[in-house]
């Protein structure tokens, strides 16, 4: 009997240090980045990662034609332009300074060529001439950017210019172009692979895309890259791992190296310490609920949209998700009609919280169900 308290102490110690072993390894702060803000995220949860000063309003420089782009892309889904369309380049177009697809003056391009000439070789006379192609003017293309930024859901951004060269009234943030990198990912993947292309030729002249890390990672597939004096060097970055996909965005470094490495790091410290799981599929249904005074005496319940969490590695055993549905739900109930949330979370952090809507409408029911239901409603 007197070697029982040893023997408990020592079990005790076991299962302490199993407990350790199996526990989630801690998450360390994200990667000090000499950056004047930055910003990564999970593209599917479109939960932030790491930030710095991602709401600060900063010059975007080349940036700019991921917005000029997303204006572009969205004119061609709507019918006014298509890539096999030729471009007159205009002098305008031709003397715009800063980075070249060397078009000349007169000449008939195509759609299909400057995009390319815009997004790999970041051409400023490439994406002048898709502007005033779609909008008569640059200023008038400036007008559908803010227009455009507007329905995205950007707070803190202007622009007015195409191609990002400074001015006082132009400007956006990290977390303004994180979104529209999303966008262009989601909305237009077929256009979205020019964004990983190397190298471009127009004219008898090759020029490289100037994002290192389409040649340093074999994940990266985009996105831009940016430079002036005033601005510094910027990258927004994408890169997909085993399924789960990351958007960096890096403003205002000392240089094109710095750059990089501070957009690596990001995206290796989320990739390292960070998970994405789907939760719900969109549409499917998660539960039904009672619905008084109906047609139909319930409605079936379920989330518009897929939900993803990011999480840190090895934490998605503790995820705990509720449902919280509206107390009385009385008829008529209209398709979409929000009737309560679902909460996830992870310990006491809250997680994600998306609406649960009604997948199915249900009209109100006849005279006597409203009569009963009234009724029991009473003694509810």
């Amino acid at each position: 009997m007197t070697h029982k308290p040893l023997f408990l102490f020592l079990l005790t110690v076991l299962l302490l240090a199993s407990n350790l072993l199996h526990a989630a390894a801690p998450v360390p702060r994200p990667p000090s980045v000499g950056a004047k803000g930055y910003l990564v995220e999970d593209f599917h949860s479109e939960q932030v990662i790491a930030e710095k000063n991602a709401d600060q309003r900063l010059e975007p420089a080349s940036i700019t034609k991921l917005m000029s782009a997303y204006v572009i892309f969205s004119e061609i889904r709507n019918g006014t332009l298509s890539l096999e369309d030729k471009v007159r380049i205009s002098k305008k177009a031709w003397r715009t300074e800063g980075s070249r697809m060397f078009v000349e003056v007169n000449t008939q391009v195509s759609v299909a060529d400057l995009i390319k000439g815009m997004i790999i070789q970041s051409g400023n006379d490439a994406t002048v001439a898709l502007a005033e192609q779609v909008a008569g003017t640059e200023e008038g293309f400036a007008s559908l950017m803010n227009h455009y930024a507007q329905q995205l859901g950007l707070r803190n951004s202007h622009f007015v210019n195409s191609t990002g060269l400074p001015d006082k009234d132009h400007y956006t943030t990290a977390r303004d172009i994180a979104r529209i990198a999303r966008a262009l990912i989601r909305e237009f993947p077929e256009y979205y692979q020019w964004y990983s292309q190397r190298s471009f030729t127009y004219n008898g002249i090759t020029q490289y895309n100037r994002n290192k890390l389409l040649w340093r990672d074999e994940s990266v597939d985009g996105l831009k890259t940016g430079h002036t004096e005033s601005a510094g060097y910027c990258l927004v970055t994408s890169a997909e791992r085993n399924g789960m996909r990351l958007i960096s965005v890096v403003l205002g470094t000392r240089s094109e190296e710095a750059r990089a490495d501070a957009s690596q790091a990001l995206l290796n410290y989320g990739f390292r310490f960070f998970e994405t799981h789907k939760l719900y599929e969109g549409g499917d249904k998660l539960t039904s609920a009672r619905v008084w005074k109906g047609a139909t005496g319930s409605v079936d319940l379920g989330l518009a949209e897929t939900l993803y969490v990011t999480i840190p590695r090895g934490e998605y055993k503790n995820l705990d998700a509720s449902m919280q549905l509206r107390e009385q739900i009385i008829a008529p109930v209209a398709k979409g009609q929000v009737l309560g949330r679902v909460v996830i979370r992870l310990g006491d952090t809250l997680v994600r919280e998306k609406d649960l809507i009604a997948l199915n409408a249900v009209e109100e029911g006849s005279f006597w169900q409203r009569i009963v239901d009234e009724a029991l409603l009473y003694f509810e």
